[in-house]
C-alpha cells in the first residue's frame, strides 16, 4: 500500500508539472476606448512595455493577448491619443479595458512634398467608382433589419436626482447591478429602450419603399400606444447613406466626406493601409476646414480595389451649430452585393442631447443590423403602396423571442439595462410622468381606468376676446380602446359676454387601412373670423391662431358660422389622395355687413345680412416621397418635404340647394416644398394660386391673411392688415431661406453666438373684378358703414425680411420691410416680429 501511494504521488507530481507551467501563461482580453466618450478606438496597439509582446485591436477596439510569463502591467496606444497603462493581476485570464485620453499630435518635422496629398488621389478614384458602388444603382433590394435603441439620462443634476421618478428608476437599476457610467465616470439612468425586427424593401425607378414591422417591443418610459413609435424606430428612419452628397442627421443637412465637392469642406490624411474583415482598405482621417460647419470628423475606410466605402467612424464637432446636441457619432460597415453596389450591414449611432452644459443630458444609442440581402428582384408597384405596415400582433412578442432572434449578443451591461427598463415601465411614478408628458405634447388627458375617451385639447380650454368675453371650452374624443376604426370627438364652449353656447361634433369611420379610406361626418356652430377663412396653410401655426383669436378680434370680422359636412377620402395610389366633401354653411356676421341680392347692385337694390352656402369640394393631393405613419385611428405625415407636394381643390357652390344663396366656382392650387441647397442652406416655399370666376360677397372670396400681431408667421403677410386685400384671382409666393451657419460662421466674434441668418420674401399678385367690388353696399340696412377692403392693382404686394434665429436657442427675430403699397393710410412699412421655435 505504501509503495502504491508513493507511485501515485509521483505520477500526480509528473502530471502537475506541465499544468504549473501553463498557469504561468496569461490571457488578456478587453476593449480600447476613448476616455472622453467611451467609444471604441479601432486598430489600437496593445503591448507590454519594454518587450516585443503586443497585438493590434480589431475595428471595434477589442483585443486578445496571450503572454508566456507573468507581467505587472498592460499598455495601449493609438494615433491621436496618449498611451495608457493598467496594472494587471496574477489570474490566468483577465479582462483589461483601457481608456485612452486624447492628445494633440505634435509634429517632429515638416516634410514638404512636391506632389499632392495622396489622400486626394484616393478621393478622386472614389468619385470615379461612386456610381458602380452606390446602392442607388440597384433596381431593387430588400433585407431583414434589426433595430435596437437605448436611451439614458446622463450627468443628472442634484435637483433632478431628488425627483421621485428618478429616485425610483435609480433604485430599480441599483437592485439589478452596477449602472453604466458615462465618460465622466458618473452613473447613467436608463429610461427607454426598444427592439424592432422588420423586412425592408426598396425599389428604384420609380423610387418606392416599404417596411413591414414584424415584431416590436418597447421598454421603460414608453407611451401607452406604441404603434406609431414602433414605426418611427424601424429602418425607414435609420437609413444612413453617405453616397449622396448630403446626409440628413437630426433634421440637419451634413455634407458627406465623399461628396462631389469634398475639397471645399474637408481635408484628409492618409493614415494607413489595413485589413477590415477580408478587405484591404485605405484608412483616411477626415476633418472639416471650419469647425462650425455641418460636417464630420473621423475616419473612413476605402477598399483598395473597388474604391468603395467599406467602413466609417465619424463624429460631429461640438462646435458645430446644432442646438442641444453635445455629441453625434456614426459608425457603419458596408458589404458588397452580388450586383456590385454596397449595402450597410451594421450601423451604430450615438447621440447626446443636453440643453446646457450644466443640465442633465440624454444619451441615445441606435444599433441597426441588416441581413438576408436580396437584390435585383423588384416587387410590383402596388406592393409599395403602404410604405409602413405593422403586423397585427407586432407588439405581442413571445417570451424568449429576442434571445433567439437577436442578431448580436448583448453585453452584460446592455442585458442589465433592458432588464431594468422592463421593470421601469411599470413604476407608478414613471406612468404618472408619462401621462403628464403625453398631456403636454398631445393636449389630451385619458379618462377612467379603461381610457375609452380623452379630454382636450387642454390648450383651447380658455380664451378671452372682446366678442365672447371669457371663453370656456371642454372637449372629448374617443380612443382606440373604444373602437380602432372609429374616431368621434366633440366640444362645448361658452362665452361669458355673449352668453352663447358653441359646439362641434365629428365622427370618422376608417373603412380600409391600406388605402386609408375614411368616411367623415361633421357639424359645428361657433364664432369664426372672416379674415381667417380659407387660410388652412397659414393656420398651421397654433401660436399665431391663438394670438389672432385672443383680445380684440373685431378687426378680423367675427361671425356666427354653422357648418355641416359629409366627406370621404382614399388613396388612389401611392401618395395620391382624393377627397370629396359635401358641405352646407350658414353665416351670420356679428358686424355691419350687407350684400346685394340682385344683379342690379344699385343703392336702392335689396340687400341681405345673412347667407347660406351649399358646396361640393373635390381635392387631390400628390405628395411624392412623403412618409405616413398611422396608429389605430390616426394618420400623420412625418419628415421633410423633399419633393414638391401638390394640392388642387375645386369648390362648386350650388344655388337654391338646402337654402343656399349663390352658385359659384373656386379653383385653388398649392405647391409646398422644403428644398435643400447644400452649403447654402435650405429653402422652404409655398406657391398658392386661386381663381373665382363668379360674383359673390367678399366672405366667399379670398381674404389674404395679414398679421397685426407681434408674432412672426411664415405663411401670413406680416406687414399687411388683417382685412386689407381681397381677391377673386391671385398667385402668391411665401419663401424662407435658412442659411444655417453660412456667413455667420466665418465671422470670429459672431460665430460664438451660434446665431443663424434667415431671409424671407412674400409676393402676392391679385385682382378683383368690378362685379365683386360692388356686391357690398357702403352701409348696411341700419345705415352703419360696412367694412372696406382693397383690391390689388397691377403692382404686386411685396414684403421682404431678414433676421436671426437661434437667439438664446429658441427665439427668432425678423426685420421686415414692405416694398409696395407703402403710401396707403395706416400701413406699416417696417416691423420687427418675434416667435419662439425649438430647432436643433
Amino acid at each position: 500500500m505504501k509503495r502504491y501511494i508513493v507511485l501515485l504521488l509521483l505520477g500526480l507530481s509528473t502530471l502537475t508539472r506541465p499544468t504549473a507551467a501553463l498557469a504561468q501563461r496569461m490571457v488578456f482580453s478587453g476593449q480600447v476606448t476613448e476616455a472622453a466618450n467611451g467609444q471604441p478606438v479601432p486598430f489600437a496597439s496593445v503591448f507590454v512595455k519594454g518587450s516585443s509582446i503586443g497585438t493590434t485591436a480589431d475595428d471595434n477596439g477589442r483585443y486578445q493577448l496571450s503572454v508566456a510569463q507573468p507581467i505587472d502591467s498592460l499598455s495601449a496606444s493609438a494615433m491621436g491619443f496618449r498611451a495608457k497603462s493598467r496594472a494587471v493581476g496574477r489570474q490566468a485570464q483577465q479582462t483589461i479595458n483601457l481608456a485612452l485620453p486624447s492628445a494633440a499630435v505634435s509634429l517632429g518635422e515638416v516634410v514638404v512634398r512636391s506632389t499632392e496629398n495622396p489622400a486626394f488621389t484616393i478621393l478622386r478614384r472614389v468619385q470615379q467608382h461612386k456610381r458602380q458602388n452606390d446602392k442607388a444603382r440597384l433596381e431593387a433590394f430588400e433585407f431583414d433589419s434589426y433595430n435596437r435603441i437605448e436611451a439614458s439620462l446622463s450627468d443628472i443634476t442634484d435637483r433632478l436626482a431628488r425627483r421621485k421618478v428618478i429616485r425610483d428608476i435609480t433604485t430599480m437599476a441599483s437592485s439589478v447591478g452596477e449602472m453604466e457610467r458615462n465618460a465622466s465616470g458618473k452613473p447613467t439612468v436608463p429610461v427607454f429602450g426598444s427592439e424592432v425586427v422588420s423586412r425592408y424593401y426598396v425599389r428604384h425607378r420609380p423610387v418606392r419603399e416599404r417596411e413591414e414591422i414584424l415584431h416590436s417591443q418597447l421598454y421603460g418610459a414608453a407611451p401607452r400606444d406604441g404603434t406609431v413609435l414602433s414605426q418611427l424606430l424601424g429602418s425607414s428612419f435609420q437609413d444612413y447613406d453617405f453616397y449622396p452628397n448630403w446626409q440628413v442627421v437630426m433634421g440637419k443637412d451634413f455634407i458627406s466626406p465623399i461628396a462631389d465637392g469634398w475639397r471645399i469642406t474637408y481635408d484628409y490624411d492618409l493614415e494607413d493601409s489595413v485589413m477590415v474583415g477580408q478587405d484591404r482598405c485605405y484608412q483616411l482621417k477626415v476633418f472639416p476646414r471650419r469647425a462650425q460647419d455641418l460636417a464630420f470628423t473621423g475616419r473612413i475606410w476605402i477598399t483598395t480595389g473597388t474604391y468603395a466605402l467599406r467602413k466609417l467612424d465619424l463624429t460631429v464637432d461640438p462646435k458645430a451649430n446644432i442646438n442641444f446636441v453635445d455629441q453625434i457619432r456614426i459608425q457603419q460597415e458596408l458589404r458588397p452585393t452580388a450586383a456590385g453596389p454596397w449595402l450597410p450591414s451594421r450601423t451604430q449611432v450615438v447621440v447626446g442631447l443636453k440643453p446646457t452644459p450644466k443640465q442633465t443630458g440624454l444619451l441615445v444609442r441606435f444599433t441597426t443590423i441588416n441581413s438576408d440581402f436580396v437584390v435585383q428582384k423588384p416587387r410590383e408597384l402596388a406592393f409599395y403602396d403602404q410604405p409602413l405596415a405593422t403586423a397585427a400582433d407586432a407588439l405581442k412578442v413571445p417570451v424568449g423571442f429576442w434571445e433567439q432572434h437577436r442578431p448580436d449578443t448583448l453585453s452584460a451591461q446592455e442585458a442589465r439595462t433592458l432588464t431594468v427598463l422592463d421593470s421601469v415601465g411599470k413604476l407608478p411614478s414613471v406612468r404618472t410622468f408619462l401621462e403628464i408628458a403625453d398631456l403636454v405634447v398631445n393636449g389630451y388627458q385619458p379618462l377612467g381606468k379603461r381610457e375609452l375617451v380623452e379630454f382636450g385639447p387642454v390648450a383651447y380650454s380658455y380664451n378671452w376676446n372682446n366678442v365672447e368675453g371669457n371663453r370656456l371650452r371642454a372637449g372629448l374624443r374617443t380612443t382606440p380602446n373604444l373602437s380602432p376604426n372609429w374616431l368621434a370627438q366633440g366640444y362645448l364652449a361658452y362665452g361669458t359676454r355673449d352668453g352663447e353656447f358653441k359646439y362641434g361634433l365629428s365622427a370618422d369611420r376608417i373603412v380600409n387601412r391600406p388605402n386609408w379610406t375614411v368616411l367623415s361626418l361633421k357639424h359645428s356652430r361657433d364664432v369664426d373670423l372672416v379674415a381667417l377663412l380659407d387660410n388652412d396653410i397659414a393656420l398651421e401655426s397654433p401660436l399665431f391662431e391663438v394670438a389672432a383669436r385672443f383680445g380684440n378680434i373685431k378687426p378680423l370680422l367675427p361671425l356666427w358660422r354653422e357648418v355641416t359636412s359629409v366627406g370621404a377620402q382614399t388613396d388612389l395610389f401611392h401618395n395620391f389622395t382624393q377627397k370629396v366633401t359635401l358641405r352646407h354653411q350658414r353665416f351670420d356676421p356679428l358686424y355691419s355687413f350687407a350684400y346685394y341680392t340682385s344683379p342690379a347692385q344699385t343703392p336702392d337694390a335689396p340687400t341681405a345680412h345673412r347667407f347660406e352656402l351649399s358646396e361640393v369640394i373635390m381635392e387631390s393631393r400628390y405628395a411624392p416621397g412623403e412618409v405616413l405613419v398611422q396608429n389605430q385611428n390616426h394618420r400623420t405625415a412625418v419628415g421633410l418635404m423633399k419633393w414638391p407636394v401638390f394640392t388642387f381643390r375645386y369648390t362648386a357652390g350650388l344655388n337654391n340647394v338646402l337654402g343656399s344663396d349663390f352658385a359659384y366656382h373656386k379653383f385653388n392650387l398649392a405647391v409646398t416644398q422644403s428644398l435643400p441647397l447644400g452649403q447654402l442652406g435650405r429653402t422652404e416655399y409655398v406657391v398658392d394660386a386661386g381663381y373665382i370666376p363668379s360674383t359673390v360677397p367678399y366672405p366667399v372670396l379670398k381674404a389674404h391673411l395679414g398679421n397685426e400681431s407681434p408674432i412672426y408667421t411664415s405663411n401670413a403677410y406680416n406687414l399687411m392688415g388683417y382685412f386689407e386685400f381681397v381677391s377673386d384671382r391671385y398667385v402668391s409666393l411665401h419663401a424662407e431661406h435658412y442659411f444655417e451657419g453660412l456667413l455667420i460662421n466665418t465671422v470670429p466674434l459672431l460665430k460664438k453666438l451660434d446665431w443663424r441668418l434667415v431671409a424671407t420674401g412674400n409676393v402676392l399678385q391679385g385682382g378683383l373684378r368690378e362685379a365683386n367690388r360692388n356686391t357690398t353696399p357702403l352701409t348696411d340696412a341700419s345705415g352703419i358703414p360696412t367694412p372696406t377692403f382693397r383690391a390689388l392693382g397691377a403692382t404686386p404686394y411685396v414684403e421682404v425680411g431678414y433676421g436671426v434665429e437661434n437667439v438664446l436657442k429658441f427665439i427668432r427675430v425678423d426685420f421686415l420691410h414692405r416694398l409696395t403699397y407703402r403710401d396707403l393710410p395706416d400701413v406699416r412699412t417696417f416691423g420687427v416680429k418675434v416667435c419662439a421655435q425649438f430647432k436643433l
